[in-house]
């Protein structure tokens, strides 16, 4: 994307290239680089890299976004329907996510909501499941108003929720719940009685329902009036939107990250953004300049000549996070493998040195496995792995030391975005955990499959194939009675046959009255290899 800044004048951008040279001089900061197909969000923390985002055109974020959809299929017997929203593969929808259910709005805004005890008490989400089935609910090519709560990944279609909940910068509103609360995560008693009585006195639509965000704590009741007018304005024109259209389509888009990096920014106070295109550098002004009353953010565009990831040290953090193997300070490494059910992390002491005594050795392996549990925290950010995940760490024989680097472990853990359960550790230094999965993981976004492994990691070493390609010979003659051979091959495999065993396996087909003769196809998988018919030219059957 060519960039051309025009007339800039210097008093509308301050730009101080001491800020470039000594990266790390802000305590926290945003990086935004912006190319044709890909967004990338990191941010920094003293200059290290502690988050990141990467978001392509053609796979954009979906979560939140509000779809009219049409059902295609329903599942009786898992109580389930596949809904078209027009985003590729269908979206997925359980009969829970159709019930009001109010552990949904905590899942999907990582928060615990202290609920109003005076909204009007519903049937239990068991008791409301055991009594209905999905299909008195939703009939084929029935349309429905839904929202998606889950990214699709891989070949899964978004999970769906008919539970909209719109949000803004400090409220949420319900359209389908008459809830109104405040989160727990402000823990100040003083400001959660005000935002209480706040939205308790608004005067709400039937069935709908506000809850406050951590953000509002600082907010004016003219603020939350405004932003709940707003908000129940959008949802107004979702429904007039919903009833003119007449085919699967968009409704309402949750904000993009480009939005996302200029709120999070003032919300947690951020020094500042550093943009690298000038077009949303100016987007960020537009946005920051309704808030920049709040705090005393710093937006500056990008104009050096390395690109910016280079200069923070980034870009190499980011191939850091796709390698399998990632090293320590002390000597030890970690090892990160996925799985279809879960990703495992190994902790090693590598080469570290032990001291003599068995106390110091002790101690040395603690130290290891702190630092470890630091950097598997950062690990889970920047890769964005979810689900779950089991780390093994090396063992401790203390039982103290052991709560230690759990304790740890958590304690670099609570500052995630994603919601995360961590359980205790286990006699052989397992600890089991679950993160929340909102997007593919960086691998799945960066990565394909390969067509050689699979995506298994690994392919048959040059004997598995020799030894396949004796019994395909063997089968060839005895059952199929061809006598005039060409084995086609690998060049590399047909190098290690030319060492190993073509003399024997010529020998083997005169002894049997045929005749073998080789060729190699450099386009053939390395475990691949094809038997012709030199008499018909006909490729044989294996």
């Amino acid at each position: 994307m060519a960039k051309s800044f025009g007339n800039l004048k210097p008093v509308h951008l301050r730009f101080d290239l001491q800020d470039l040279t000594f990266p790390g001089r802000f305590m926290e900061e945003i990086l935004l680089n912006v190319e044709s197909k890909e967004i990338r969000y990191a941010h920094l923390k003293h200059g290290q890299l502690y988050d990141l985002i990467v978001e392509r055109k053609k796979s954009r974020q979906l979560t939140g976004n509000v779809y009219r959809g049409k059902v295609t299929n329903i599942l009786h017997n898992i109580q389930s329907a596949f809904i078209d929203i027009n985003e590729g593969e269908n979206g997925f929808i359980h009969i829970s996510d159709i019930l009001e259910n109010t552990q949904k709005f905590q899942e999907m805004f990582d928060m615990d909501f202290e609920m109003d005890e005076k909204a009007p008490s519903k049937p239990t989400k068991n008791k409301k499941e055991k009594d209905q089935d999905i299909a008195q609910l939703l009939k084929i090519d029935q349309p429905v108003l839904v929202q998606v709560v889950k990214e699709p990944i891989g070949s899964k279609g978004a999970r769906l929720t008919s539970n909209v909940s719109i949000a803004g910068r400090y409220l949420v509103l319900l359209p389908n719940s008459p809830h109104r609360g405040v989160s727990r995560k402000i823990e100040d008693r003083l400001a959660r009685d005000r935002l209480k009585k706040i939205i308790r006195a608004f005067e709400m639509p039937m069935d709908m329902g506000l809850i406050c965000r951590t953000a509002c704590v600082n907010a004016t009741t003219e603020m939350l009036v405004d932003e709940a007018t707003d908000l129940l304005r959008t949802w107004q024109g979702i429904v007039e939107s919903f009833e003119k259209s007449s085919r699967p389509t968009l409704l309402y888009a949750e904000s993009d990250l480009i939005k996302r990096a200029v709120m999070t920014a003032v919300d947690k106070k951020f020094d500042r953004i550093l943009i690298d295109d000038y077009a949303t550098y100016q987007t960020c002004k537009k946005l920051y300049d309704k808030y920049k009353n709040e705090h005393a953010l710093k937006l500056e565009l990008y104009r050096d000549k390395p690109p910016i990831f280079d200069r923070f040290n980034v870009e190499k953090e980011i191939e850091r996070a796709l390698k399998r193997k990632i090293w320590l300070s002390s000597g030890g490494y970690l090892f990160f493998d996925r799985t279809e059910a879960m990703t495992t992390i190994d902790v090693n002491s590598g080469r570290s040195s032990h001291q003599s005594s068995p106390s110091d050795v002790e101690e040395t392996l603690v130290r290891i496995n702190m630092e470890a549990a630091e950097e598997i925290a950062r690990q889970l950010r920047l890769r964005n792995i979810g689900g779950l995940i089991i780390c093994d760490f090396i063992d401790m024989r203390s039982r103290k030391n052991q709560r230690r680097v759990l304790d740890h472990l958590k304690e670099a853990m609570k500052e995630d975005s994603a919601k995360c359960t961590i359980l205790g550790m286990s006699e052989f230094g397992l600890i089991e955990m679950t993160r929340q999965r909102s997007r593919e993981s960086l691998v799945q976004t960066v990565f394909t499959a390969c067509p050689y492994c699979s995506g298994s990691g690994t392919i048959k070493n040059f004997e598995s194939t020799s030894i396949e390609i004796e019994r395909a010979l063997k089968r060839i003659i005895n059952q199929q009675q061809q006598f005039a051979l060409e084995l086609v091959c690998h060049p590399e495999v047909d190098h290690y046959l030319h060492h190993t065993d073509k003399d024997y396996l010529r020998k083997f087909a005169e002894k049997s009255n045929a005749q073998l003769v080789f060729a190699i196809n450099d386009g053939l998988h390395l475990n691949d290899f094809h038997f012709y018919s030199t008499t018909s030219g006909k490729r044989l059957e294996v």
